[in-house]
């Protein structure tokens, strides 16, 4: 085990000397515990493999800093908590952007169904309208007489007819608004 230590230690001497090449036996030597305890942490290999790319690059740009004697894997597992936290963090702040994107989202076309409904209802309205309009003067008046709340008897007397009458000329001037209603074209 201390054949190890010191082969590691003379390994990153020589690497801080200008020979860059020999980092990657370091990687290799690393790699399989680093990428395990990341996919441990992450349950999702490509990511893993990203963050153990990103803290082997860490590594390699301070490994002035690591203390020789000590557990490199150790140190590793290190930079790489650092990493996850950071990652962590973003993939948070990324889902609550997310999540206030939708909801901005959400109250955009709540308020644009709002402005199309009112705008559906206004022209409904205005169709409604136009089709009380073209409804013989009776069938006029006996629905005028509904909207303003009527008694069929008050509405019989004034109309010189029996109520039954009226409840006939009602369902008349219904089916003709429906009909009016459901044209394709408004003039």
């Amino acid at each position: 085990m201390n054949d190890d230590k010191t082969d590691l230690t003379n390994l990153l001497d020589q690497i801080e000397r200008g020979e860059a090449d020999l980092y990657l036996q370091v990687v290799r030597r690393y790699e399989l515990m680093l990428r395990g305890y990341l996919a441990g942490q992450l349950y999702n290999i490509a990511e893993a493999d990203d963050l153990a790319q990103e803290v082997f690059v860490t590594a390699w740009q301070d490994l002035a800093s690591f203390r020789r004697g000590g557990d490199f894997g150790a140190w590793l597992r290190g930079i790489a908590r650092n990493r996850l936290l950071t990652h962590f963090r973003s993939q948070k702040r990324r889902a609550n952007a997310v999540e206030r994107f939708q909801a901005e989202v959400v109250r955009i076309a709540e308020q644009e169904l709002e402005a199309a409904a009112h705008h559906d209802e206004v022209g409904r309205v205005e169709r409604l309208l136009h089709c009380i309009s073209l409804l013989p003067k009776k069938l006029r008046r006996v629905v005028h007489a509904g909207l303003e709340g009527a008694r069929p008897t008050a509405l019989a007397e004034e109309l010189q007819t029996t109520v039954p009458a009226i409840y006939q000329l009602h369902y008349r001037a219904n089916q003709m608004l429906r009909d009016c209603m459901n044209k394709e074209t408004y003039p």
